[in-house]
Order: structure tokens, then C-alpha cells, then sequence
């Protein structure tokens, strides 16, 4: 079902999911297959407040739930170190996995069509607990004011300001999906981090490669640091990366894609008021050490609808609580420079067998795992840091949005240099 229902008719449901990202449908992917509950979503409307596509990437055994959404999947993991030496693992039986968010939609939405989940074309406004429950205002262009009403509300949509945090650090990106004139790819391996490319003053600085085919890929260049570039920055840095590193030859670009992804330890609130949950990015579901949100998305939605199946509201953590005291101590210590950030993510591929270490990135290793995987590090920085963590004061800082992009993704790449 889709649109708005008449207002005098009323809408209650036992769920309100807000938002239709990654969090919001496949949560309500799950309810919908459960069939346990009502539920409404409520979607932005066609606009400048719907997301442009983006790409998500998990590693896991399977991925039977998304697997029509998978555009492309890999094997092998690459680390290209700033000196040029290259490792290159299999973390069997992981893969490593890319999905686009058009596809993914399209799956969700095909599935949610023939269930009992009423999808609004909407824009959320406040959220109130009313008894019994809580309500939310949602308003459409020509269509006015709506009230939905739901025993539950889960809120995907991103937060305004991030909560107070002792570091915060951007990873912000930008990638061309390419097409070369020659074969230039490897599709059975992925460029995980390529430290080839000129490193800031301050953080650090990868190019990204997931082939789609010898001759097209999504090529990115992703830095960890406080502030987002300029549109020409990132440009001058993507043609550096594709035409002098990955020497790609003649090339065009098919499509962009921008984005900045908060990496703090901040303490993300899951519950906000009788019976409103928040989930997703707004939840705390991305890994402050790496920016990966996909996978904790699916197990926390995954977690919820078993939960309201079996008629208790659960809406776990995304992440365990000493994943989530490493990453402060990362965060920490790349922010201040202690630790020299690609000859440590260098260290731990060529040290740390592969399937460990991405079952470590993902928070599912154990204490044992933990302190072998810490000993292969810079004990003495880390410590240091650890020591003054509970020292810092936390601070409230406005979300990050991502970058404006040129309308020509070559213009000013050619005029400007790369950045030092």
C-alpha cells in the first residue's frame, strides 16, 4: 500500500517505523516476513530530502536475506602499504559483499507490496508518547497534516547534532564508478585500504577499489579526519589516485557518489521515550573504528522483529561495550597522532589471520582474540591513551553532511594538485 490514507479515517498500527534507509527497511523487511505485526512506514517523499544511491559493503558467511540486492561480492581483500608493498588475504568463509541502496529498495519495497505493510510517501515531523503508545505528525506537499499512531516507534532518520563525545573523527568519501578503455581490474579482489595515495597533515587518507568487471569499478578516495574537503579537493584527489597510482589509462565516469560518516565514541541513546526507539545510524549502529553500518543494521533489526515475535520489545546495542571502549582508544589515539594510522591497519592485515581480524573489525572476537590482535599494535601509545580517556571531557558537535559534488566529476581534477 502506498500514499496517504484519508485523515478522518485515523491510522493506527502496532509499529511506526520512520525513515527507508538501510535501518528502516530492513526492519520493516523483517516484520513484514514475520507477519506479526501492522506496521507503517513513512518514506520521504520524491525530492531533495530523499538520499541520493548509495553503496553499502558487510562481510558475512551468507547474505540470503539481501542476496538479489548483492551487486558484487569478493573473495580476496588487498592493503596496499604507503610503500608500495601489497597483502592480499582470504578471510574464508567470509566474503565480502557490496549492495546498492536503488536495488536494495526496489527488494524491500517488492516484498513489502504483498504484506500487510503500509508504506507512506511522507515527511516525519514530532514524535509524542500519548498513552498507550506515541504519535507522530507527518505532512505531504497538498496533502496537509496526518497523525499516525503505534504502540512502537523506531526513528532511523539522522540526527541533527551528535551526542557528546570525547573524539569524533569524519570518514568522508568520494568515489567515481569508472569505465576503462582496457582491462584493467582484478573482479575476484577488493582493494580494501590503498595508503599509496598522499597522506593529510592530519588523520589518514585510502583509495578504495571494488571491481564490477575488468573494465569498470568503483574507485574512491576516503580519508579519517575532522573536516570534509572541498568538491575540487576531492576531484584533484580521485585523478591523482586513478591516473597516477592505479595508472587506469583512458577512462569515463558512469556515476558519483559523496559521503561523511561520523567515527565518534559518542554514547548513542536507543530508547528516547515511552515506546520511541532509535535505530540504525541514529542508534549508534555504525563501528566508530571503520564506519561500517550494514552489518550491525541487520543484526539489530534482525534482533527486534525475533523480539516482538515472541512479545518482548528488544532493541539491543549495536555493538558490545569492549568493542566500543577499543574503538574510543583508536579514535583517540589517530586523533592525536600518536599512532601512525596506515602502517597500523598495515600491520594488522599482514599479522592478523583474515577471517580473525574481520570478525575483530566486526566485534565478534574473543578477549583471547583481542589481546593477541592488540599485542601485534603500538602498546605503548595505546596505553597512554587509555590512561586519559576518562580524563576528557565529552562535547556535542553538529552532524556532518556530506559534500556537494561538481555536476562534471573531472572538473578542476586536472588543474588542481593532489593534496600533500
Amino acid at each position: 500500500m502506498s500514499g496517504l490514507p484519508d485523515r478522518s479515517t485515523g491510522l493506527h498500527s502496532d509499529v511506526v517505523i520512520l525513515g527507508a534507509g538501510a535501518a528502516g527497511l530492513s526492519l520493516a523487511d523483517r516484520l513484514a516476513r514475520a507477519g506479526t505485526a501492522t506496521v507503517t512506514v513513512v518514506e520521504p517523499p520524491d525530492g531533495p530530502s530523499r538520499p541520493p544511491e548509495r553503496t553499502w559493503c558487510f562481510w558475512d558467511t551468507e547474505a540470503d536475506d539481501v542476496e538479489p540486492a548483492v551487486e558484487a561480492s569478493w573473495s580476496r581483500l588487498r592493503i596496499h602499504a604507503p610503500d608500495g608493498g601489497s597483502t592480499t588475504v582470504d578471510p574464508h568463509p567470509l566474503s565480502y559483499r557490496m549492495v546498492r541502496s536503488e536495488p536494495f529498495e526496489r527488494l524491500v519495497h517488492a516484498r513489502l507490496a504483498a504484506s500487510r505493510v503500509r508504506v507512506l510517501r511522507a515527511t516525519a515531523g514530532t514524535v509524542n508518547a500519548v498513552r498507550g503508545g506515541a504519535e507522530v505528525r507527518c505532512s505531504a506537499p497538498g496533502t496537509g497534516t496526518l497523525t499516525l499512531r503505534a504502540r512502537l516507534v523506531f526513528d532511523s532518520r539522522p540526527l541533527r547534532t551528535l551526542p557528546p563525545a570525547r573524539t569524533t573523527l569524519l570518514q568522508h568519501f568520494s568515489g567515481w564508478f569508472v569505465r576503462t578503455a582496457s582491462r584493467r581490474f582484478d573482479p575476484a579482489v577488493a582493494d580494501l585500504m590503498d595508503f599509496r595515495v598522499p597522506q593529510p597533515g592530519h588523520g589518514l587518507a585510502f583509495g578504495y577499489v571494488l571491481p564490477l568487471a575488468p573494465d569498470r569499478a568503483l574507485v574512491e578516495y576516503t580519508e579519517f579526519s575532522r573536516a570534509p574537503l572541498t568538491p575540487a579537493a576531492y576531484a584533484a584527489a580521485l585523478s591523482h589516485y586513478s591516473r597516477k597510482i592505479l595508472g587506469l589509462g583512458a577512462f569515463t565516469v558512469d556515476a558519483t557518489e559523496h559521503g561523511v560518516i561520523p567515527m565518534t565514541d559518542a554514547r548513542f541513546p536507543r530508547r528516547i521515550g515511552p515506546g520511541v526507539f532509535r535505530i540504525g545510524t541514529a542508534g549508534g549502529a555504525t563501528r566508530p573504528s571503520t564506519g561500517y553500518t550494514f552489518a550491525a543494521v541487520r543484526r539489530q533489526t534482525r534482533a527486534i522483529a525475533d523480539g516482538l515475535r515472541d512479545g518482548h520489545t528488544v532493541v539491543p546495542a549495536p555493538h558490545g561495550r569492549r568493542a566500543l571502549a577499543m574503538d574510543a582508544v583508536l579514535l583517540r589515539a589517530l586523533d592525536t597522532g600518536r599512532i601512525d594510522g596506515p602502517a597500523y591497519f598495515t600491520r594488522l592485515f599482514r599479522t592478523t589471520p583474515a577471517e580473525r581480524l574481520l570478525r575483530f573489525l566486526d566485534g565478534g572476537t574473543s578477549v583471547r582474540e583481542e589481546w593477541g590482535i592488540g599485542l601485534r599494535g603500538p602498546v605503548l601509545p595505546m596505553l597512554r591513551t587509555v590512561a586519559e580517556l576518562p580524563f576528557l571531557p565529552r562535547r556535542a558537535r553538529p552532524a556532518a553532511t556530506a559534500p556537494t559534488a561538481p555536476t562534471d566529476p573531472e572538473k578542476n581534477a586536472d588543474d588542481a594538485a593532489a593534496r600533500p
